[in-house]
């Protein structure tokens, strides 16, 4: 586990915005990815009828749907043990197998980083 506050700000702020989006929504999961500009995308998990999306896979989606041409970090807010390999593939196409993605509970509390790989 990572103390919170060791974490550059930056993705201390990622975090804090995927643990908001879940708790506002009530959704399983909540995410938050980073830009090549510093802007952020947040987003929850979609479960719908005819659609389903990992909280992750949205925020990436959003990242992608606004212009963002790359990715510097993202965070995940979950009850998994680490982020899906689906997951990490989708910020792997933005950001590159180098980009962090910070994997927390929904205290918070970051469990593990990983690459996008």
């Amino acid at each position: 586990m990572t103390d919170s506050s060791t974490l550059d700000p930056e993705d201390r702020k990622i975090v804090t915005l995927a643990r908001s989006v879940r708790a506002r929504n009530g959704v399983p999961e909540g995410a938050a990815v980073r830009d090549e500009t510093g802007r952020t995308y947040v987003a929850g998990t979609v479960t719908l009828d005819s659609l389903k999306l990992s909280a992750l896979r949205t925020a990436v989606a959003m990242a992608v749907a606004s212009g963002a041409k790359s990715l510097e970090a993202a965070a995940v807010v979950t009850e998994a043990e680490s982020a899906s390999p689906e997951d990490r593939a989708a910020v792997r196409d933005l950001g590159g197998p180098g980009t962090p993605v910070l994997v927390a509970g929904a205290d918070g509390t970051v469990r593990e980083t990983v690459t996008a790989g």
